[in-house]
């Protein structure tokens, strides 16, 4: 069975990617952490749209869960069609505020699960000469965040990687796309433990909607871009990023993050 393959689908932006693809007539396996949203999510999209869709309830922040997952799939007898690596992780405050450990499981499922993903299901894309890929990264892609530093620097690797894959691929007529979602209603502040009154801090006006960015991922796409840039407020930031020096703008977001996050 060929698939829309979507990590870190029990919610967010991965579930409505899940949403809108299952509505264009996708087949679905959806993989997260959380099995009974999982489950309940594939139940709402099989009986809604006549699609076939399955789950894999794994947590990709573990070493060579990617290998896993791809022998799963090879039980299961799927081909992947699109990949779209949504999963990711981030935190907020003072480098050493967080055990290392944190750190590396960010690492490891930011870049690493990403990379090795995209590994194992590029050459059946390739065979067939045709294929999707979407690799979420973030407005912090184009700029380091003081307080957010490990964080920023995985999603500008996402950046630099995607950018080159998009360059390798365009021989085998696969499309390659970087999302940049800025701050976005999901349950991303939580995890990283950034509590509701600081999340304003993170855009001056309503934060996105999932809904918002996947609609921009999907129109992205349909035009063809190498980078998606979700929101208006986003896209300017993007734009002045690359026209301000960087110690302007890390000292900055470093006196503002500062003070949002109560450090002196």
């Amino acid at each position: 069975m060929k698939v829309t393959l979507i990590t870190g689908a029990s919610g967010g932006i991965g579930a409505e990617f899940a949403k809108k693809l299952a509505a264009e007539n996708h087949n679905l396996l959806l993989v997260a952490r959380n099995e009974s949203k999982l489950k309940s999510l594939c139940a709402e999209l099989v009986a809604k749209h006549n699609i076939e869709a399955q789950y894999i309830a794994l947590d990709l922040s573990v070493i060579d869960a990617d290998k896993t997952l791809f022998e799963e799939t090879q039980k299961r007898n799927i081909e992947v069609e699109w990949l779209i690596n949504n999963a990711g992780i981030g935190s907020g405050g003072d480098l050493l505020e967080y055990d290392l450990a944190v750190y590396k499981n960010m690492m490891q499922l930011n870049m690493v699960t990403l990379v090795a993903l995209t590994y194992r299901f590029l050459p059946q894309m390739r065979a067939n000469k045709s294929g999707t890929i979407i690799n979420v990264g973030s407005i912090a892609s184009f700029s380091p965040i003081p307080y957010m530093n490990v964080y920023a620097a995985t999603k500008g690797f996402v950046k630099a990687f995607t950018e080159a894959l998009w360059e390798e691929n365009k021989l085998y007529n696969i499309n390659v796309m970087l999302l940049c979602p800025g701050a976005t209603e999901t349950n991303f502040f939580n995890e990283a433990k950034i509590g509701d009154d600081k999340k304003s801090f993170f855009s001056n006006q309503k934060l996105e909607t999932p809904q918002e960015v996947v609609i921009s991922a999907m129109n992205g796409l349909k035009n063809k871009k190498l980078v998606t840039v979700s929101g208006t407020q986003n896209n300017l930031m993007k734009i002045l990023i690359n026209f301000i020096p960087t110690k302007f703008v890390l000292t900055i977001m470093g006196t503002m993050m500062r003070k949002n996050f109560g450090i002196k």
